[in-house]
């Protein structure tokens, strides 16, 4: 193990860099932080590039990662490269993974233009919950993006994300079929045909675009018996997922 102390040191510059899309792009890493988000990505077979932790979690750091990746730092260096106000003591570094072929596109999940990456990370972890593998990403949040690995709980580790334009998706989708989440309306979701499914979720403020939904296959709606004008896109979507996919 390394022992590193200082804050202005250069390898932890560039780790704390990554906070920022730019970096986490020019890089082709990630952190993930907590010894729960980085367990599940270990348990689905990402190899952590380094671990940073704390000398109090020493021992729990060589259950993750062989010795020679491991640093072990202060609360002050480990705070620096954190993007949470109360650091959890475990941080690593992945490698961003290539993107997947889009040949490859199969029923899931498309989020369009969301902005929450609270949001896009609970997404996440109902696409795992629903076996949903296929998570296309159109604008929006960066899927790297360290809040969105958090509100994941690591469970991104667990799908394959495309993140692309919008005429890319309609050009490569194949023989998948668009479902659009819509307020009112569309179908209820357990009237569609569940095969080759990808479900639209629109922007949290917006939704989607009248174009957008135009350019899908056809529109559904979640029924709300209550005195509600709509619901949050996180819940909406993941409402959506269960009825399509979960609720066999």
């Amino acid at each position: 193990m390394k022992n590193i102390t200082s804050v202005h040191n250069e390898e932890i510059k560039s780790v704390a860099a990554l906070k920022n899309t730019k970096d986490r792009d020019d890089q082709g890493r990630f952190i993930a932080e907590g010894e729960r988000v980085i367990t599940t990505f270990v348990e689905s077979g990402w190899k952590i590039t380094t671990l940073y932790a704390i000398q109090e979690l020493a021992d729990r750091a060589e259950k993750l990662a062989h010795i020679s990746s491991i640093r072990i730092v202060t609360s002050d260096v480990l705070k620096k490269m954190s993007q949470t106000i109360t650091p959890s003591g475990l941080l690593a570094v992945f490698r961003i993974p290539i993107s997947p072929d889009t040949s490859t596109i199969s029923s899931g999940l498309v989020l369009a233009n969301l902005s929450d990456p609270g949001n896009v990370g609970t997404l996440m972890r109902t696409c795992a919950a629903m076996n949903v593998k296929t998570l296309v990403l159109v604008d929006g949040v960066d899927a790297w993006h360290p809040k969105v690995i958090q509100a994941s709980a690591g469970t991104i580790a667990q799908l394959t994300i495309f993140q692309l334009t919008w005429q890319e998706l309609i050009q490569h989708k194949g023989t998948n079929k668009l479902h659009a989440l819509v307020v009112s309306g569309g179908k209820e979701p357990k009237d569609i045909t569940k095969s080759n499914a990808l479900l639209v979720v629109g922007n949290e403020a917006h939704g989607l675009p009248k174009e957008w939904v135009a350019d899908c296959d056809d529109a559904i709606t979640i029924p709300m018996p209550g005195n509600t004008e709509s619901l949050n896109a996180a819940i909406a979507g993941s409402i959506a997922l269960y009825e399509i996919f979960g609720n066999r």
